[in-house]
């Protein structure tokens, strides 16, 4: 079959394309799937630099094949697997294997799709609206009411938090880096958005709140807001890092916390929010029932063959806006 492999970490230049692996097994408790469409990520790009080679939340180890997000059709079940069957329309995402013609994933880590959703979005939205879900509804547990600040809200998962904490109710900013990425931040339904202007964004949070700031902050930017996010959440409010786009903070001293208002910070992630597979399915029924209902858009940037993943590779690390494609692998599903 053919398949995305890498043998070493670095650039796009360490893709390999081959065409003569062996089809995995249904080994006991996984499933072997035929994969019809695969998301492209910056979580993919990581794992070929390397950025997960020693991650104990995420243990995906050289030799392997990219792809940590698909959608398929069930061939066959492994031993212990009761709760799938061949022909079974399946979507997954942190399991690695999706590059490829087939993937064997962990039974756990499957969802069922509806038969309205088709493969390229399910694939373009199990993994980025999973952890939106998990990021409104279990980490800030926004409600009507709320305040918030998203920022990249023009970005893969920054549409989706917009997206769901407008369905929740919540008074949203948003921030992000031009005038047309602020544009689409507003179309999804933020009631305020404001470029990040060296960390001003904050002073505009506290002016449009009265001085109290917002109750909670999802920060996927990482060094160049964490510290003015701070400032932009009110006393006893919650900032979510979930990603560093911008680089670590690793001079963090806990007391700027207690300087800051006694703020919570968190560092979450999804594997920790997705421990069963009961839960991954409840996540997944939430984000296709979101999407039939019409609340959430997954716009997918564009479709590609196997052949193309190393280009695009190139350009997700050349950061153009390319968080939602979709590579299909097989347009016969």
């Amino acid at each position: 079959m053919k398949a995305i492999m890498i043998d070493s970490y670095g650039d796009a230049g360490v893709l390999q394309l081959r065409t003569d692996m062996p089809r995995p097994q249904a080994t006991p408790g996984h499933v072997l799937v035929r994969v019809a469409s695969a998301g492209i990520n910056f979580m993919d790009v990581h794992t070929r630099q390397g950025k997960y080679a020693k991650s104990v939340t995420y243990p995906v180890r050289l030799p392997c094949t990219l792809g940590m997000e698909g959608a398929g059709v069930v061939e066959e079940v492994g031993a212990g697997v009761t709760n799938f069957s061949p022909g079974d329309r399946v979507a997954w995402c942190i399991a690695w294997g999706a590059y490829a013609e087939y993937a064997s994933i962990p039974a756990a880590r499957l969802a069922r799709i509806p038969d309205a959703i088709p493969y390229d979005v399910a694939a373009a939205s199990i993994f980025q609206g999973s952890t939106a879900h998990y990021l409104v509804e279990d980490i800030a547990r926004l409600g009507p009411g709320s305040t918030c600040l998203i920022h990249a809200a023009s970005g893969s998962i920054g549409q989706i938090l917009v997206q769901m904490a407008k369905r929740i109710g919540a008074e949203i900013f948003a921030t992000s880096s031009t005038a047309d990425k602020l544009a689409v931040a507003r179309a999804r339904g933020a009631h305020h958005a404001m470029e990040y202007d060296d960390g001003r964004f904050a002073d505009r949070v506290r002016d449009a709140t009265g001085g109290a700031g917002v109750d909670v902050v999802f920060d996927s930017v990482g060094k160049a807001t964490l510290r003015d996010s701070f400032r932009a959440c009110r006393t006893r409010g919650l900032v979510i890092n979930y990603g560093n786009v911008s680089g670590s903070v690793t001079d963090l001293d806990p007391i700027e916390l207690g300087e800051a208002g006694s703020l919570f910070l968190t560092r979450p992630r999804l594997a920790d929010h997705m421990a069963d597979g009961p839960t991954v399915q409840r996540r997944a029924d939430a984000v296709f029932a979101a999407i039939q209902e019409g609340a959430l858009t997954i716009d997918i940037e564009g479709r590609y063959e196997l052949e193309q993943v190393q280009q695009v590779h190139n350009r997700i690390e050349n950061r153009l806006q390319v968080g939602k494609s979709v590579l299909w692998i097989d347009r016969t599903l």
